[in-house]
């Protein structure tokens, strides 16, 4: 059980512009004992945009951590909680699209950063330069409309105007049209792209709240040493040992679990709850 003393009635930040407290706040009340407070008057978009107009200068990370810092600055408030998304090929397969999510849990009061990420192959992510209606529609209609959103912009990398050009959260079809006509009348040529902001894309609102488990998972999570919240893997050892050979494969055989706090360790062997792995990932008996 979690230690509800350090955060049980403090307000938690829900640094976000963009709706995300749909699948945090309850959650995290809920679990932690905290009053959320959605940060409205912070602009995140000035530390980068899925747009592409304000490039993203840190890593995700380093991102959500300047969220936190910027709300907690603002509001004079010790605890809050941001996240950040990228999308890109999957580690496992460059022919697959993926999501992945980071969310970043701050207490400056108890000197806690905890967390954690999910990643999903499910997602509308997308983009492509479309010369005719019927290139349009089945654009958005692969790519979820009219729950997701788009972009339309005359080109990829064309921000000059973009209040005018570039229309947001585009979820009408006579709206896209409309721009869309707008658009090759003035240019010539339209870029369309999926809206990946979370309140027009609920496929990644679903990696969102993934993460947000792992993240409860882990704050529950106590060192046995000092009860510091945030006890988790840092280090997965291979080595599980082949079910006919015996030999060791490239498969967890442990996981290294360290307080941040005190430094305490702990291994926890077969991670996975297996004792064994099949012959066919292992080098020997499948070379």
């Amino acid at each position: 059980m979690i230690n509800n003393e350090l955060f049980k009635g403090r307000t938690l930040l829900i640094v976000t512009k963009h709706g995300k407290e749909k699948v945090l706040s309850n959650v995290l009340e809920k679990e932690l004992g905290v009053k959320c407070l959605v940060t409205k008057e912070i602009d995140t978009d000035v530390l980068g945009t899925f747009t592409g107009e304000i490039e993203r200068k840190n890593d995700a990370l380093t991102t959500a951590r300047l969220k936190c810092e910027m709300a907690m600055q603002h509001y004079n408030c010790d605890l809050a909680i941001a996240s950040e998304g990228s999308f890109g090929p999957h580690p496992n397969s460059v022919f697959l699209a993926a999501n992945v999510e980071l969310l970043l849990f701050l207490d400056t009061k108890n000197n806690l950063e905890i967390v954690a990420s999910a990643i999903s192959s499910e997602t509308n992510f997308g983009a492509a330069d479309i010369t005719s209606e019927n290139e349009l529609i089945e654009f958005v209609e692969k790519s979820g409309f009219p729950l997701h959103g788009f972009f339309l912009r005359p080109s990829k990398t064309d921000f000059s105007s973009v209040s005018n050009t570039m229309m947001l959260g585009i979820q009408n079809s006579r709206e896209v049209l409309k721009i869309y006509r707008n658009l090759m009348q003035t240019h010539g040529k339209v870029y369309i792209e999926t809206d990946m902001r979370a309140m027009h894309n609920p496929t990644r609102m679903k990696v969102i709240a993934a993460a947000l488990e792992k993240l409860i998972e882990k704050i529950k999570s106590e060192c046995a040493e000092c009860g510091t919240p945030g006890f988790s893997v840092t280090e997965v050892k291979a080595g599980l040992p082949c079910e006919w050979c015996g030999r060791p494969t490239n498969s967890p055989l442990s996981a290294i679990y360290v307080c941040k706090k005190c430094a305490f360790q702990k291994e926890t062997f077969f991670p996975q709850n297996k004792k064994t792995e099949d012959p066919m990932y292992c080098d020997n008996c499948n070379p």
